[in-house]
């Protein structure tokens, strides 16, 4: 059974965490205003919706709707539990945090509990496999090749490489020994299954490098072959990676991003390489905001999670021409799903950036990653020179009408003058020519657009409502409690009403004593009204309202959300006695509304059976109801 956690830790680790400083770490924010606004990493955009309150400590998306406390934002992004969200706040902060429960087992769903058993085996194996490589007389070969390389046992040991042996029981006798579940074994990705049922070590004679995810959590392995006198490793891949899992998913992952994440965002920029040991190299050149892909081509997946802490991004692939090739799918794929501010490093001699760094050391490595970068079309005009005999005059201007057809997607003027000026010095061109072709080329694009869309068949009329359009049939079945992000109604003068009173009950201890003092009120929404008991059963056991604490208090998601949006108002700072007097009133009247359509059903239904006692008795309610109304409504 799973330890509750202290509520004195929980609101410890929360006085002490500044969200900005947390969601920071996942998402690139800038100051708007009092808040930070950022892309939502819960949603794909291309603006950002995604609002950080310092003030308030939450966090919240006019996009998807999706906000909450510093707890709920590692829930969501790290998929975890309240008690690993609270100790992982504590981690990140460097909060100690020294009780029973931080080592205690969550009393989970099915799959996380799995999940933290994967995690647990994936550790352990890594622990293993970098015991091997550092103390036993097996992993000497290994740790040779490694230093051969010019790496150190410090950088070894930051990135806990290891090492499995050629036995190909090494591992699954450990496990076995530990009486780990068949199944376990099997979803792990760790073992093969052999028709008998026995299992195999995936992973054996190899240099092994553990992929983390974003907590630094293992998830993965990717052994490198490691070639001995006794050991040819014939038609063996040079690189194994770990299948795909529960845990692994390798269009997600990014080798180093855990470690990187903190630099990119100190210096706003990346540093995408293609290889473990690239990234490795840069590392021990002092440049720590590297990350590489898992083996394949970058995905939208990988380009997501960069884009939400960094601005720039430098592509450092290799120098030969299969580097030259990926640099240049990498720069198509960014330049179209991205917003970054690209730049090329192109490593000299065709090298690979390791290899570069071997052979010419830290400094000049790092030299060329800071100072040697250069542009897109920098890199395109070299690109396009690939196998075309320059000498040839009808090649020349393929080669000149293809730069053109590039610097149509470049947005600077400086940059487009200086690359045609170039252009015709070296094709002894005028300046005025380039241009003119360049005009027209973009007015053939612009009017190609054009037909495009011209031929796309028109769009279903929507009514307009509040700034958006929406399908007519929503008319019918929105509900104002239910609608949200896109089918969101414009709000009627009683729920502005109660969101306005709300706001002040949260934020003004007068204000609460005196709905306290109000006779039998209530709100005339269900879910305000849920909001309103909820806040005063809160302010029963705590001294003052924390908005955080006080969304943590809440359990239902969707009342969470209408608390956030109630605190994202626009709102005077302190209330009036005629504003709460106002709200309260158009609350009132709208109870009174409710009284008096409920009177006159029973009246019409008193008729239908001919009780004439009973609808002389509805009929004078229903009048006194109404005047009640009109008076209220007079002294409004």
């Amino acid at each position: 059974m799973a330890q509750r956690i202290p509520q004195e830790v929980i609101e410890e680790v929360r006085q002490r965490t500044n969200i900005v400083d947390v969601v920071g770490q996942y998402v690139q924010l800038k100051k708007s205003g009092k808040n930070y606004m950022g892309l939502c990493p819960f949603h794909e955009e291309r603006s950002p919706s995604f609002s950080v309150a310092e003030d308030k400590q939450i966090f919240h998306c006019f996009g998807c709707g999706k906000g909450g406390t510093v707890f709920n934002f590692l829930q969501e992004i790290e998929g975890i539990s309240f008690p690993e969200s609270v100790r992982r706040v504590a981690e990140l902060e460097q909060i100690p945090v020294n009780v029973d429960w931080a080592n205690s087992v969550d009393s989970d769903s099915a799959e996380s509990m799995q999940n933290r058993k994967l995690i647990e085996l994936h550790q352990k194996a890594a622990d293993l496999y970098h015991h091997v490589l550092m103390n036993t007389e097996i992993g000497e070969p290994a740790l040779n090749y490694l230093l051969e390389r010019g790496l150190t046992k410090e950088l070894i040991e930051t990135f806990k490489i290891g090492f499995a042996p050629q036995k190909r029981d090494f591992l699954t006798q450990v496990f076995q020994n530990d009486q780990v579940a068949e199944e376990l074994l099997k979803e792990s990705g760790l073992f093969i299954q052999r028709d008998s049922g026995d299992f195999l070590d995936r992973f054996y004679q190899r240099v092994m490098f553990p992929i983390n995810d974003d907590r630094g959590k293992v998830i993965a392995f990717s052994g490198r072959l490691l070639k001995t006198d006794d050991f040819s490793g014939k038609d063996m891949p040079k690189y194994l990676n770990s299948p795909e899992t529960l845990l692994f998913n390798k269009r997600d992952t990014l080798f180093n991003f855990d470690k990187a994440r903190k630099e990119i965002r100190k210096e706003n920029t990346v540093f995408l390489f293609e290889g473990f040991m690239d990234v490795i190299a840069a590392w021990q050149a002092g440049i720590s905001s590297g990350v590489a892909s898992m083996g394949t081509s970058l995905t939208n997946e990988q380009i997501r999670k960069l884009e939400r802490v960094a601005k720039e991004l430098v592509v450092c692939y290799d120098g030969d021409s299969a580097g030259v090739e990926a640099t240049n799918r990498a720069i198509s794929l960014l330049s179209e799903h991205s917003r970054f501010q690209l730049s090329i490093v192109s490593i000299p001699e065709k090298l690979d950036p390791d290899e570069y760094l071997r052979k010419y050391g830290s400094e000049s490595f790092r030299e060329i990653a800071l100072h040697g970068r250069e542009t897109v079309f920098s890199f395109k005009m070299q690109y396009h020179r690939l196998n075309k005999n320059m000498n040839n005059e009808k090649e020349q201007l393929d080669y000149v009408n293809e730069l053109l057809q590039e610097l149509m997607l470049v947005q600077s003027p400086l940059e487009r003058d200086r690359y045609l000026n170039q252009l015709a010095q070296e094709f002894q061109l005028s300046f005025q020519s380039l241009e003119d072709q360049l005009k027209q080329l973009e007015t053939a694009q612009r009017s190609a657009k054009r037909r495009e869309r011209q031929s796309e068949p028109e769009p279903p009329q929507y009514f307009e409502m509040d700034g958006m359009q929406e399908p007519p049939d929503m008319m019918e079945h929105a509900h104002p409690e239910k609608a949200t992000g896109q089918n969101k109604l414009p709000l009627t003068r009683v729920e502005k009403a109660e969101r306005t009173l709300l706001f002040r009950l949260m934020n003004e201890q007068g204000v609460r004593n005196l709905v306290q003092q109000q006779e039998n009120f209530s709100f005339a929404h269900d879910s305000y009204q849920e909001l309103y008991l909820l806040l005063d059963s809160y302010m029963s056991i705590h001294d003052q309202f924390l908005l955080a604490d006080f969304l943590d208090f809440i359990k239902e998601e969707s009342t969470k959300k209408l608390a956030i949006d109630i605190s994202y108002q626009t709102i005077s700072e302190e209330s009036s006695d005629r504003e709460i007097a106002d709200v309260l009133k158009v609350i009132e009247n709208s109870s009174l509304e409710d009284q008096i359509s409920q009177k006159q059903l029973q009246k019409k239904e008193a008729e239908r059976l001919g009780n004439r006692q009973l609808v002389d008795e509805l009929a004078i309610e229903v009048v006194s109801l109404v005047q009640q109304l009109q008076k209220s409504r007079t002294a409004l």
